[in-house]
């Protein structure tokens, strides 16, 4: 299992939110390029970066700063946000960015998805965002009809390989993921599960990894002390020889 520690970008800062609620926005961080550095130090292979302004705006509001820390640091990113047409996605993807996550896409527009894995194969994630199971989108603000399950189901059939999964009751919370939704998603489709949402301690990294999910998010747990990045890597590390 990999740990993908997380930089969500709002305004040009990097903050935090609770159950995605843009108004409990909170800086935990002066500089995204220190903060990456660190995420290197503490042996992360992979780091998550968010633009929450893009998310809910639908536009690449803090393309720039997000490809220039990409750029500055020896770590493979995946990024999502505010991704919805095909020359945001090269541009990321020839600009340091490894892979893009689309979310609300996914659920708007799955022609442009089937377009997006047609061309880019692996390099595709999709993020699957839900409240109380129902997958909500353009930066959790639009609620739609579609379960969790569903949704990846269709994702899976389009050829996606891998997918975020986000809880978005927990996200933020440090209360701990919801191991129950991740558990039927890990058995309902064959695609890699990133889980996002809730980590907050060792246990939780110990919890995912039996649950054989690919990879684990990480954000306000690091920033608040509660996790030791390095040591979460460490025991990901052991689960399946990852």
């Amino acid at each position: 299992m990999i740990i993908l520690p997380a930089i969500d970008i709002k305004d040009g800062n990097c903050v935090r939110l609770v159950k995605g609620d843009y108004s409990t926005a909170s800086k935990v961080a002066d500089d995204p390029y220190d903060v990456a550095e660190s995420f290197v130090k503490a042996g992360a292979e992979w780091m998550h970066m968010v633009d929450l302004d893009g998310a809910k705006d639908g536009k690449r509001k803090n393309y720039e700063l997000i490809v220039d820390v990409a750029k500055s640091t020896d770590i493979k990113v995946e990024v999502g946000g505010g991704i919805r047409d095909m020359e945001t996605i090269e541009d990321y993807l020839e600009n340091g960015v490894d892979r893009v996550i689309l979310g609300s896409a996914a659920v708007k527009d799955q022609h442009f998805v089937i377009d997006a894995v047609n061309n880019f194969d692996d390099k595709i994630v999709v993020g699957i965002d839900a409240l109380n199971g129902i997958v909500c989108a353009e930066g959790w603000t639009d609620k739609s009809e579609l379960n969790y399950i569903d949704l990846a189901k269709q994702m899976e059939q389009i050829g996606v390989k891998t997918i975020v999964f986000t809880d978005i009751n927990q996200d933020g919370t440090l209360g701990g993921p919801n191991l129950v939704q991740l558990d039927n998603l890990v058995n309902s489709v064959s695609c890699d599960i990133i889980a996002s949402g809730g980590v907050s301690n060792l246990k939780d990294i110990i919890n995912l990894s039996e649950l054989n999910v690919y990879g684990a998010i990480t954000g306000k747990a690091i920033y608040s002390g509660n996790l030791d990045l390095a040591m979460a890597i460490e025991i990901a590390s052991k689960v399946n020889g990852i």
